[in-house]
């Protein structure tokens, strides 16, 4: 067996070999006695089946077998030429080349390592930012919003002209094309105007209305709504005001403190105070690092750290990124691709440079992970996605096994990782 390997760069090799018919014949002996053994052929006792009946009955089978196994010989002793431990490798390797003739088989297999990245210089990356500051007036405003919003509905005590942020009583009845349509009625229904609870426009024609008066609301229900009978039409509504509601006036002192803070026996306006300011701290912080600098820092992570990548891995890349444009083309523009090889050359040429990036950032983050220790357990995953289907409303077990059937929780859990990790860089910035 003739072996030539050579380690194209830091991520790639390719070993080729020329395999002799010999070579191929001695592992079919080899194969065959071993089967002679176990195997269960009709008319003989196992264990002493004649080699050349098994060779008979399994044919070509046995010819796969031989050059899977002279196969694996050639990458296991071109592996150790180049010094490639198994543990090392990404992916299967593959068969670039295999042409066989009476006397032998030239092949060629390409293997892909976990390229070597050089950490050193990271944190020099890491862009020079400082903390946002919290504003005195800017704490007052949202100790009073959440004042507010802790307050209850009270009823005007003198009747006026309704205002945006106003809670309207009201009895309504829709009606479309004169008739009357199901869901579309209700009697002291609570609306704040401004919140967008109703149909557009509906809010917007009670601003204005005072107590006890009754008007018809004109709008058209958006092309996009729920119900197929309603999406698109002209509908009138009879509206009548109950009653008036405003948020009823709170005092902001230490009362309000312990309401906020409860379980805390030193709560006073002054510690409620320093919370709210450490909550707003936090929100702008994390506003900074998702808007701005996380991803500037991945941007230059992957403009400055070089280094070889997998080719396999890419074209991975580029194949879901082609499958992606396809969903969105039409049937003429698909066969156009099927029949013009050239022009999806072109296609798969077109998304090559994000793909290497985001391959890049892959490897980088991963990197980085070893490196910060930095680590997500699937149970965190999951409950990454209950918290948030919770928000939403839905039900947290069915948008996690959505998730999992589509196969999505390792790019969850990969982005959950690239989060922790440009957090921690960043954290250690502004710590230092």
């Amino acid at each position: 067996m003739e072996i030539k390997s050579n380690k194209i760069n830091g991520a790639n090799a390719q070993i080729e070999a020329t395999i002799s018919r010999d070579e191929v014949n001695a592992n079919i002996e080899k194969i065959a006695k071993q089967l002679s053994k176990t195997a269960n052929v009709q008319g003989f006792r196992k264990g002493k089946v004649p080699v050349a009946i098994i060779k008979k009955q399994y044919g070509e089978k046995l010819v796969e077998d031989a050059e899977a196994e002279a196969l694996r010989e050639v990458l296991a002793k071109g592996l150790e030429e180049l010094n490639i431990d198994n543990a090392s490798l990404i992916g299967e390797p593959t068969i670039s080349k295999f042409d066989k003739s009476d006397e032998k088989i030239d092949v060629a297999v390409k293997v892909a390592m976990r390229p070597e990245i050089n950490l050193e210089n990271v944190k020099s990356f890491v862009p020079d930012f400082a903390k946002p500051e919290v504003k005195d007036d800017e704490v007052d405003v949202r100790i009073k919003d959440i004042a507010e919003s802790q307050a209850p509905l009270v009823d005007i005590k003198h009747n006026r002209k309704m205002e945006e942020g106003d809670t309207a009583v009201i009895d309504f009845e829709g009606f479309v094309d004169g008739k009357a349509f199901e869901g579309g009625a209700g009697e002291n229904f609570e609306l704040k105007l401004g919140s967008g609870q109703f149909i557009p426009g509906f809010e917007d024609q009670l601003i204005g209305i005072e107590k006890d008066e009754e008007v018809i609301i004109n709008v058209i229900f958006p092309e996009s709504y729920g119900s197929e009978s309603l999406a698109g039409k002209d509908a009138e509504f009879k509206v009548k005001v109950n009653g008036i509601k405003v948020k009823d006036e709170v005092i902001i002192d230490d009362e309000l403190a312990k309401k906020l803070l409860p379980g805390d026996e030193n709560a006073d306006l002054d510690k409620l105070t320093d919370e709210v300011k450490k909550a707003l701290e936090q929100e702008k912080q994390a506003k900074l690092y998702n808007d701005e600098l996380k991803p500037k820092l991945l941007e230059t992570l992957v403009e400055k750290i070089d280094f070889d990548l997998p080719e396999f891995v890419v074209e991975q890349e580029i194949d879901m990124a082609v499958n992606k444009k396809a969903s969105q083309m039409s049937e003429d523009e698909i066969k156009e691709l099927r029949e013009n090889a050239e022009k999806l050359e072109e296609l798969r040429e077109s998304f090559r440079e994000d793909a290497i990036k985001s391959v890049k950032a892959t490897f980088i983050i991963d990197a980085l992970a070893q490196e910060l220790g930095v680590k997500v357990e699937e149970q965190e995953v999951m409950q990454t996605i209950y918290f948030e289907a919770m928000q939403m409303g839905q039900d947290p077990q069915k948008a996690y096994d959505h998730y999992k059937d589509a196969g999505y929780l390792p790019a969850i859990q990969m982005s959950m990782v690239e989060d922790k990790v440009l957090t921690a860089l960043l954290n250690e910035k502004l710590e230092a």
